[in-house]
């Protein structure tokens, strides 16, 4: 068999004691330490995941047009639409799920402007087309119905002041003097 080795008894002294209390205050206070580390850790964490409330807004401006000559890009043809419907929405980084959006309409020049009080470093946001009250130029733009704005600070941005690219609906038929236009913008060295 196995032989062990003798046992002796635990004698405690007064020494032992007092290092015994000392390290039980020790692993109280690390306990307690930690505690609020991990509070603090959480309360950080937990305001940088939730959109905080701006006391001055961001502005996200921009205009809606309608392509009368149908080249897919503003021409001096190109008149701005009141009471189009415009939407601005944030998506999550995956751009999948719709955590915050904002629909407004055009102003009598076309105009459009999004006060938007939160703070969106963590998602996609895009001005977005959604409806043409011209029965005439209601065909989205496939290049031009969307664009792509910055709703943070965390990008070196000093102004609040958002600039959208213009977007635009496509009348059905190109207006005839838009054939002078086409040979202005798309003439080529051969002729």
């Amino acid at each position: 068999g196995v032989t062990r080795p003798p046992s002796f008894p635990v004698f405690q002294s007064r020494n032992t004691k007092i290092i015994h209390s000392k390290n039980q205050k020790k692993n109280k206070m690390a306990r307690w330490v930690l505690a609020v580390f991990a509070v603090v850790a959480l309360s950080a964490l937990a305001a940088t995941t939730v959109a905080h409330k701006l006391a001055k807004p961001y502005r996200v401006t921009g205009k809606v047009y309608c392509d009368t000559c149908r080249f897919g890009f503003e021409t001096t043809y190109s008149p701005y639409i009141p009471n189009a419907v415009v939407m601005l929405e944030c998506k999550d980084k995956s751009a999948t799920k719709v955590v915050y959006s904002q629909t407004v309409t055009t102003d009598s020049n076309g105009a459009f402007e999004f006060e938007v009080y939160e703070d969106h470093g963590e998602q996609v946001c895009d001005v977005v087309l959604i409806q043409s009250p011209w029965a005439h130029c209601k065909i989205l733009d496939k290049g031009r119905y969307r664009s792509r704005v910055i709703v943070t600070d965390s990008n070196g941005i000093v102004s609040n002041h958002r600039y959208a690219n213009n977007l635009g609906f496509v009348q059905k038929d190109a207006l005839p003097v838009c054939q002078q236009l086409r040979k202005f913008f798309f003439h080529s060295d051969d002729e």
